[in-house]
């Protein structure tokens, strides 16, 4: 005859399991969205999209402030269309159907720090833009004026005209296929993999306290 006894409150003890088993999932959970956030951010600054950018990757648990068996964790970003686009690589088309333009290094940036549109560039530099076809590699829109020091289009100040030639200022181009910089699918899936082993590491180093 086997004889067993549970020596302590049974209760007691379940629920004090349970606690430990919240803290740990919930414990696994947020280092795995802090994880994946600055693999995300490393990610972005990588392939050279700038620190800004990375830095509008953020991580936020659920429920806050409470340890949970169903917790969870939301890792995004605050520029999702940007960042996307990135991690996708589609093929952009102008809105209006017609063409995009792309700012050659002669046409300086925004002053918002952005791509700068061929009617910023005539309002910031006084010149007008002139459409050039050209039947092959993409059509231009130039300028006629001096490229000053730091390789800038600008308008010539010389009487004579010395110093004054075309300049490219944008390319036009029907479309134009984004290169995939990112892979946020790949950290994600290496973050998600990782938690059933941390919620067990964290569950048993609770219980050792």
């Amino acid at each position: 005859m086997i004889r067993m006894e549970i020596a302590g409150d049974i209760a007691a003890m379940m629920a004090a399991e349970i606690k430990a088993g919240e803290r740990a999932v919930s414990k696994a959970v947020t280092e795995a969205g802090t994880s994946l956030k600055t693999a995300w951010r490393a990610q972005i600054t990588g392939a050279g999209l700038g620190q800004r950018l990375a830095r509008t990757v953020r991580s936020e648990p659920f429920p806050k402030g409470k340890p949970s068996l169903n917790a969870a964790v939301l890792v995004w970003s605050k520029a999702p269309v940007i960042v996307g686009a990135h991690d996708t690589g589609p093929l952009i088309r102008s809105r209006n159907g017609f063409w995009l333009a792309i700012p050659t290094p002669a046409a300086g940036k925004s002053a918002r720090g952005g791509r700068i549109t061929p009617k910023e560039w005539e309002r910031r530099s006084g010149l007008r833009l002139r459409f050039v076809y050209r039947r092959s590699g993409p059509s231009l829109l130039v300028a006629e004026g001096r490229l000053n020091a730091r390789g800038r289009a600008v308008m010539s100040r010389s009487k004579t005209g010395r110093g004054v030639t075309t300049v490219p200022i944008f390319l036009l181009v029907p479309q134009v296929k984004l290169r995939k910089r990112l892979d946020l699918a790949r950290d994600a899936k290496a973050a998600q993999e990782r938690i059933p082993g941390a919620i067990v590491a964290n569950w048993v180093a609770d219980r050792a306290k």
